[in-house]
């Protein structure tokens, strides 16, 4: 079998799951908070084809290897290696909603309680208020204050100053938590927005000397994908994606003639 099939398989592999991440960035582009996944490729590791049960003398080689003659190296093609966020500050924008919470810095996060009670972190202050007056996200999540308890407000008359303190009738109600990550790339993606870590949870961003962020009310952070670069790499990916087709096929079609002519008994 032609060798250049696992190669050509390959990068049509790498190249359609790299265009599945790039085209979920691009339907969050206007998703508040939303930090684009950005793509690695790596190629496998080189293979040195060598043959085996040799008769002649051993001679030794450029390669300085023991026998001789070698084939030659064999390169099985790339894969996908990993997806890293892209954790750099959006766009912030006024929304006039007091609801609307924004972060101004890196490596800092909200903390929210999903539904089995667990902390999550996320960028997307798109908040909200629900029947029962707890500030919540648009999915449903409780945002959590400081000590990792939940936020019950009469209304969503409030004030939230740049660390995070809410203030309702003239009177402190709580603070908001803010998470902060030594190194954001630690973080688990878990979609819709949210993070986890796994092991000890995120130190509390109040207080921390590299923490340095100020948190904005009726305003949202934006998205961090770039709709041009996205659509060129969109395009970048296709292309190369077509191009490991062509050799798929033409490598078909070299089978098929060498299975039905040159193999063929007169």
């Amino acid at each position: 079998m032609f060798r250049g099939f696992y190669t050509a398989a390959s990068g049509m592999i790498a190249q359609q799951r790299r265009t599945e991440i790039l085209t979920n960035n691009m339907s969050n582009v206007n998703t508040p908070g939303y930090k684009a996944d950005q793509t690695s490729m790596r190629a496998f590791p080189e293979m040195l084809l060598q043959r085996i049960d040799e008769t002649s003398i051993p001679v030794k080689n450029k390669l300085n290897l023991p026998f001789e003659p070698y084939v030659g190296a064999l390169n099985t093609g790339v894969y996908l290696q990993e997806t890293m966020p892209n954790f750099r500050q959006g766009d912030i924008r006024e929304t006039g909603l007091s609801t609307d919470l924004a972060l101004q810095g890196e490596s800092v996060f909200f903390t929210v309680q999903n539904a089995a009670g667990e902390t999550r972190y996320t960028r997307n202050g798109n908040f909200t208020l629900d029947l029962e007056g707890y500030l919540t996200t648009a999915s449903g999540l409780y945002v959590q204050d400081t000590e990792g308890d939940r936020i019950q407000l009469t209304s969503d008359q409030f004030i939230v100053d740049s660390q995070g303190r809410i203030t309702e009738n003239g009177a402190e109600v709580a603070q908001i938590g803010v998470a902060y990550a030594e190194d954001p790339n630690a973080l688990i993606k878990e979609g819709d927005g949210l993070y986890r870590i796994d092991g000890a949870a995120l130190p509390t961003a109040f207080g921390a000397a590299d923490a340095a962020f100020t948190v904005q009310q009726s305003f949202l952070e934006g998205s961090t994908t770039d709709t041009a670069r996205t659509m060129t790499d969109m395009l970048t990916a296709y292309r190369a994606f077509e191009a490991n087709q062509k050799v798929l096929t033409a490598y078909d079609r070299s089978m098929e003639k060498a299975a039905n002519e040159v193999g063929r008994v007169t």
